[in-house]
């Protein structure tokens, strides 16, 4: 058996692709370019695990021209899906898959998952793109796609990235990259959209049924598909997005054709994670009227969801009514919920109370008012004591209350926070051990992205892997990542990403 042979072998993974067996003006197949002397740059251990691998099968030569589209995985059958959407709230008609290639779906040990390869080349939804991703913006979202999974937040995988010597054009001349993504399906609210926009009912039709059908039974099974998936959909957005505003992250684009009907965060761009806590932040540089600034982010995704509501009307008998409802209350409900118990967590409460919304609401006033490390606060809480003794208390607030200018604006909200925990009169070892399960020490900050970037762009791709091992345990304490849990550095502060990052 030659190299090739044994790296097969090795791989083996067995393929289908239920999305495949769509008619076929729901997609088109095509190979992947693939990109010229391909490198690998990194490989997730945790993603591999899920489709049974070993991380070190993703290494051998073969299986690099694999992950960089340049020979075709036996038994995968590459397409590119079309969808259209709503961008920046302005409806924009087809899109696609302009720049990935969806290879197939493999059987792992706990599920099914779609691999796709994003920046393998060109495909007939490219429209003026060129079908290539970028070395910078693939490791922020290899690395992104691993530490919300890490984090335990609903979102796309990333397997693997490979680089490339071949020059891409964006904002300056950057080396391209490929990187392999996962998910139990890449479909997206645009998907829908794009039927509905066509007046294709059967279309829709079949698209809500091969979703139910695999990913939503107790829909599949209602008496109208339609309804129970936007009831479903509204229901896993809600929480999702409540999870982004608890740890504080920021998607950046939430446009339709952004939007998982799975309810992952998918298509990393322009994210990033709250540091110096401003409710109006907005992260993506291209993003001029704030449209996707931080608070928003709930608002955006249930108007994002009355879109797919608008787009699902046909199959709802045109009740306007009737979707609205479907959408409203599961989604204000699972949001709420969501949101209210990831706080709770967050501030060390077992239980609710009613005076809870007020404390967090004083809360996020505080934090606004001083513009205080939004991760490094919550860390730092988890620490102190419930009661501490009157002549040392400044000095074990101190972690806290130095990261605040106004210190007497901190002291009070800890007063209260000290009578809330008093109601419970929980042990506070328990109480900081449930902390810590619930704040993180490290998120993928925008200058440890960058630090990663820099070095890859020179060649090094460790300090990749070393980023990579310390987001797959956020919650850790590990004193030789400790530097990347600091707030950014002098020369961070004017970074910027926009839509091509």
């Amino acid at each position: 058996m030659n190299a090739p042979e044994r790296a097969r072998a090795r791989l083996a993974p067995a393929f289908d692709n239920g999305f495949a067996r769509l008619p076929e003006r729901f997609y088109t197949r095509l190979e992947p370019w693939g990109v010229p002397d391909p490198h690998l740059v990194a490989v997730s251990p945790d993603a591999t695990a899920l489709l049974g691998l070993a991380p070190d099968v993703l290494a051998c030569p073969e299986a690099v021209a694999w992950l960089a589209g340049n020979r075709r995985l036996p038994g995968s059958d590459p397409l590119a899906a079309v969808y259209s959407g709503h961008q920046f709230g302005v409806w924009a008609g087809q899109l696609g898959d302009g720049r990935a290639h969806l290879l197939g779906e493999v059987a792992g040990p706990q599920g099914n998952w779609e691999v796709q390869l994003k920046g393998a080349g060109r495909t007939p939804y490219s429209r003026m793109g060129d079908g290539r991703a970028v070395l910078r913006s693939s490791i922020r979202e290899f690395l992104c796609s691993e530490a919300m999974a890490a984090l335990d937040i609903p979102t796309t995988r990333a397997l693997a990235l490979v680089g490339s010597p071949l020059v891409v054009h964006r904002e300056t001349p950057e080396t391209a990259a490929v990187v392999t993504r996962l998910a139990p399906s890449f479909v997206r609210f645009g998907s829908f959209e794009h039927w509905a926009a066509a007046r294709d009912i059967e279309a829709l039709r079949l698209l809500v049924d091969h979703v139910t059908e695999r990913h939503f039974p107790e829909a599949f099974d209602s008496a109208n598909r339609a309804e129970a998936l936007l009831a479903a959909v509204s229901r896993s957005t809600g929480h999702l997005v409540a999870q982004w505003q608890a740890v504080g992250f920021m998607h950046g684009v939430m446009n339709t054709d952004n939007m998982s009907i799975l309810g992952l965060t998918i298509d990393y761009g322009p994210f990033g994670f709250m540091e110096a806590f401003n409710g109006a932040h907005v992260c993506n540089h291209s993003d001029s009227a704030g449209r996707y600034r931080f608070s928003r982010q709930p608002q955006v995704a249930h108007w994002n969801l009355l879109a797919l509501a608008t787009a699902l009307l046909p199959l709802l008998g045109d009740d306007a009514e009737r979707a609205r409802a479907a959408v409203d209350g599961p989604y204000a409900d699972a949001y709420n919920a969501r949101f209210a118990a990831a706080m709770r967590a967050k501030l060390g409460f077992a239980a609710p109370h009613p005076d809870d919304e007020s404390l967090i609401g004083g809360l996020y006033g505080l934090l606004q008012r001083n513009r205080c490390d939004y991760p490094m606060f919550f860390r730092q809480l988890g620490r102190l004591p419930s009661r501490p003794d009157a002549a040392t208390r400044a000095q074990l607030d101190a972690p806290v209350r130095d990261l605040f200018p106004d210190r007497d604006d901190c002291d009070a909200w800890l007063a209260s926070w000290r009578q809330r925990l008093m109601l419970e009169g929980r042990a506070d070892g328990e109480r900081q051990q449930s902390m810590n399960r619930a704040n993180p020490s490290y998120v993928l900050r925008n200058w440890v992205a960058e630090t990663a970037i820099r070095a890859a762009q020179g060649g090094d791709f460790g300090v990749v892997a070393e980023v990579l091992d310390c987001l797959r345990r956020p919650f850790d304490e590990q004193p030789r990542h400790a530097r990347f849990a600091a707030p950014p550095p002098d020369w961070a502060d004017g970074l910027e990403v926009s839509c091509s990052s």
